[in-house]
């Protein structure tokens, strides 16, 4: 599991950035990678939210008891595992209102329809040798009942990272059933 990234973080600043992170699972601001960039890469970055993300979302939803928290975090430090588990018990109620929400779609964007296009950059004859790959992706999404049409361009990382946070987030999904 890549909660052990955790440990990057120092002791003192843990128990902040938990708590955004719930802050996050329930619509208000998350932590920001500027205020921890130097900590973690882009991908550590994404995995660590992800990770936490899925444990509090599953410790809430399945109703896991202390005991179990601890065993799946037994890798971490125990300074870590306490800050989590305090952030757990001190948030538990809005990290279960946030799964209510969630589940009643109250609130949250449903993709209705996708497509995708690969094409070359070809912006001037000097780049054009760089032949670089990027996707367009036109994403139809229903928010509040209303379908709008949204569109990305993204390079080959960005697409990586975006397949990353789909897998994580089906990971929740189904760890939620």
């Amino acid at each position: 599991m890549t909660v052990k990234l955790l440990e990057k973080l120092p002791v003192a600043d843990c128990s902040k950035f938990l708590h955004r992170v719930v802050d996050g699972l329930c619509g208000r601001n998350q932590p920001q990678m500027e205020d921890y960039g130097s900590r973690w890469t882009v991908t550590e970055w994404m995995e660590l939210l992800d990770t936490l993300s899925v444990l509090f979302c599953s410790a809430v939803g399945r109703r896991c008891s202390e005991e179990e928290v601890k065993e799946s975090l037994a890798d971490l430090d125990s300074s870590y595992s306490s800050a989590i588990l305090s952030c757990l018990k001190a948030r538990h109620e809005d990290i279960r209102l946030a799964l209510v929400n969630r589940t009643n779609c109250v609130c949250s964007a449903q993709l209705q329809d996708f497509d995708w296009q690969l094409k070359l950059a070809l912006s001037s004859d000097k780049i054009s040798s760089l032949q670089m790959p990027l996707l367009n992706l036109s994403l139809d999404v229903k928010e509040g009942g209303v379908v709008r049409p949204v569109s990305l361009e993204m390079n080959r990382e960005e697409l990586h990272t975006l397949i990353s946070t789909l897998e994580a987030a089906n990971k929740v999904v189904l760890q939620l059933k």
